[in-house]
């Protein structure tokens, strides 16, 4: 919603910074003047102008939406980074004609100014909007769970939305005639309580019946904003995204794998932390690790099998073998008390060395570093028709440590229980993933090998 509170915000945001720019600039020259005689300061005031809010028409600093998710301070430092990195470039190929002096002055001054003003807008403009009434009053009709979030919304959000309530206060009838002839009656009431903009929330199989709404509301002369109510067919990690003119709802939900930025910011952090694992870890360990496995039992050393990977692709996944080759390892877990396991596997197993070649697999984009643990085939079979949304932790990329795992679930599933906590786990990290997730998992991955993991066998 763009109302007369924030145009007016956004406009005195951005003329305070023009002000800001050239006062700061001026108070520098006073103190330190610039080493060339000839420079001309009216063409640098323009130029570092025109820097400043090209920059910031590229990090949208006055965007409507930078401000009302609070993220003004933030973006207002980005810029003020960016417009120091552009103003050393032009210091260097202009052949230093500012000093270090007059450098730091204006940059902390500047910085010190815009901070300062945004604090103080923040303080002063919602109690100016009330007073001087910027913001129209805005009401609901249709009462339902899409509603009644959407009254919390306006309700937070006060300095930008005069909220003046239901105008109907009852559930919406599930008779359309009759639902539609209140609603009609609603909007001309909306008028006699001066509210000129109505915010409609219906179900989708009441939408057909909308176009008398609208002719009402018109006739009216109010402004009729529809929320479609889809609180019956969505779930909370359902999400809106725009394909050209279409909007596109993900009734499946979204993970780090669905976001382009996400997927190469994980991608990243797989290769770095892979190829130093690989590099100052793996490279020593593997000899001494493969000479003793050699020693207790015939056969290879690296153990590869077939796992469940993204999209439910198999893929061969690497460890170091711990147990003597045997016809059940693609089909039996391994057990606290396996008589397959060497001494030297149990070894490995209870410090997660035996994982080690599997940072091969991320380097190969098979794996992530942290993500839902791959599963044997066969479990995968069967674990999808007997625990609720197993496969949707196939959305994403598998781990060689996880949410779960860190918390208590790995090892041996003998109970159907600890499965579905496992999965549950899965899912929970999909939906809330951050790159500061990742490293703390990875942090308490390595305390839990530290302090021994009891399900590690």
């Amino acid at each position: 919603m763009q109302n007369r509170y924030n145009y007016l915000f956004r406009l005195t945001i951005a003329l305070s910074d023009l002000a800001i720019v050239n006062f700061a600039l001026i108070i520098a020259f006073i103190f330190s003047a610039p080493t060339n005689s000839s420079f001309d300061y009216l063409d640098f005031s323009l130029l570092i102008t025109l820097g400043w809010f090209l920059l910031a028409k590229i990090l949208d600093l006055y965007n409507r939406k930078t401000i009302q998710n609070k993220m003004l301070f933030v973006t207002t430092l980005k810029c003020l980074c960016l417009h120091l990195m552009f103003f050393l470039m032009y210091n260097t190929v202009k052949g230093f004609t500012f000093s270090w002096p007059f450098t730091s002055m204006y940059y902390v001054l500047l910085a010190t100014l815009l901070l300062l003003s945004r604090y103080f807008s923040a303080l002063i403009f919602p109690i100016l909007s009330r007073s001087l009434k910027m913001t129209a009053p805005v009401a609901l009709l249709g009462v339902n769970p899409t509603s009644i979030r959407l009254a919390d919304y306006f309700q937070k959000h006060a300095k930008e939305y005069s909220f003046a309530g239901f105008l109907n206060n009852k559930p919406t009838s599930s008779n359309t005639v009759e639902l539609i002839e209140g609603f009609k009656e609603q909007i001309k009431n909306a008028v006699s309580a001066g509210i000129n903009e109505v915010y409609i929330s219906l179900a989708p199989d009441k939408i057909k019946d909308i176009d008398t709404l609208v002719k009402e509301a018109r006739n009216q002369c109010i402004r009729l904003k529809f929320v479609p109510d889809y609180s019956q067919i969505l779930n909370k990690t359902a999400s809106l995204n725009s394909l050209n003119d279409f909007q596109v709802i993900n009734l499946t939900g979204s993970c780090v794998q669905d976001n382009m930025d996400d997927r190469v910011v994980k991608r990243l952090f797989d290769i770095v932390f892979s190829l130093f694992v690989i590099i100052f870890i793996f490279s020593w360990l593997y000899p001494i690790l493969a000479l003793l496995i050699k020693l207790e039992s015939p056969g290879p050393v690296i153990f590869k099998q077939e796992r469940s990977g993204r999209n439910n692709v198999q893929f061969y996944c690497f460890k170091f073998r711990s147990m003597r080759v045997n016809e059940d390892s693609n089909i039996r877990q391994a057990s606290k008390h396996d008589d397959r396991i060497t001494k030297i596997g149990r070894f490995m197993r209870k410090t997660s060395l035996d994982e080690l070649p599997q940072f091969f697999n991320v380097l190969l984009g098979n794996m992530s570093v942290v993500g839902p643990r791959p599963h044997m085939l066969k479990h995968t079979e069967h674990y999808r028709s007997v625990v609720d949304q197993y496969m949707v932790r196939h959305y994403m990329k598998p781990g060689i440590t996880g949410w779960a795992q860190v918390n208590g679930y790995r090892g041996e599933t003998h109970e159907l229980g600890l499965m579905e906590k496992r999965v549950e786990h899965d899912i929970w990290y999909m939906e809330n993933w951050s790159a500061l997730l990742d490293i703390k998992i990875v942090i308490m991955t390595v305390l839990n090998v530290i302090k021994g993991e009891k399900n590690a066998y």
